[in-house]
């Protein structure tokens, strides 16, 4: 890939590398298009042709009857015509929602490389808070595809909207939080503390939401934090709210977006 020229050259360079005409690209994609009983996946050997000579964007369908075809990774034919897919989670984490949301992160290219301590230096406490980057010995390299063996697929990851004060100031609003999805049940346990009280995600008919949960009969019952001066909600429980799933994990910012932390504006005195 990275072949310089218009989009169209591009896609006519693929081609006769796999030695395939226009008319057999058509036949095959009509294959595509007949199995999908949709005529949009099968491309034309006139429109082909057109593609290749012009600027034309193909539609989403015959995108993906391209890249069966011409044994193409999707993303990689976006990037052809400019679309940066590995730019998508840095605007999905960029661009704030009001709303409390589930997150649902774009897969990472399983081709591609990620940085990972492979090894800690044993000189340091694991009890103790340091610098990550002062505790590692070193960093190796992993395939993303690797991460996604990972014992991941039974957590979900949620969003807590700028506006969402519910669990507020045990979750902000802005936080990140990990649902683990099998703790997906209302049951009575035992705690000593707020923090230890279970919080779970729930998805309405309208949204999403955060809280403690009481479920009594068909009545589910949302109980927020006393200190958000927000208000108990109930719900027809399942119709109107399903539990996805218990907050396992959060990552939360202290200082408020757009709000200066005390050290900020303070100066400590210089020492003589």
């Amino acid at each position: 890939m990275g072949t310089p020229g218009r989009p169209g050259e591009q896609l006519k360079e693929i081609r006769n590398r796999l030695g395939v005409t226009t008319r057999e690209v058509e036949e095959l994609s009509r294959r595509i298009a007949e199995d999908f009983a949709n005529p949009e996946y099968c491309i034309s050997n006139a429109w082909l042709t057109q593609l290749e000579n012009g600027n034309s964007v193909p539609s989403i369908y015959k995108f993906f009857s391209l890249s069966a075809i011409y044994r193409v990774q999707l993303w990689d034919l976006l990037r052809i015509f400019n679309v940066d897919v590995d730019a998508i989670p840095k605007y999905q984490t960029g661009l704030p929602l009001q709303n409390t949301h589930l997150v649902s992160l774009e897969t990472p290219d399983p081709r591609k490389l990620i940085r990972f301590p492979v090894r800690f230096d044993r000189g340091f406490s694991l009890e103790k808070t340091s610098l990550i980057s002062r505790m590692v010995e070193m960093w190796g390299e992993i395939p993303a595809a690797l991460i996604q063996k990972l014992d991941v697929r039974h957590c979900h990851y949620g969003y807590i909207g700028l506006e969402d004060y519910t669990m507020d100031p045990i979750l902000r609003p802005g936080s990140f939080v990990q649902i683990d999805t099998e703790l997906n049940q209302v049951r009575p346990s035992a705690w000593r503390t707020e923090f230890d009280r279970p919080i779970y995600f729930v998805e309405l008919r309208n949204g999403y939401a955060c809280a403690w949960c009481e479920v009594s009969g068909s009545r589910l019952t949302l109980l927020p934090h006393p200190l958000s001066a927000c208000s108990v909600r109930q719900f027809a429980f399942p119709d109107d709210a399903e539990i996805i799933g218990q907050v396992a994990a959060v990552a939360m910012r202290l200082v408020r977006p757009g709000e200066k932390s005390e050290n900020d504006s303070l100066r400590l005195p210089k020492r003589s």
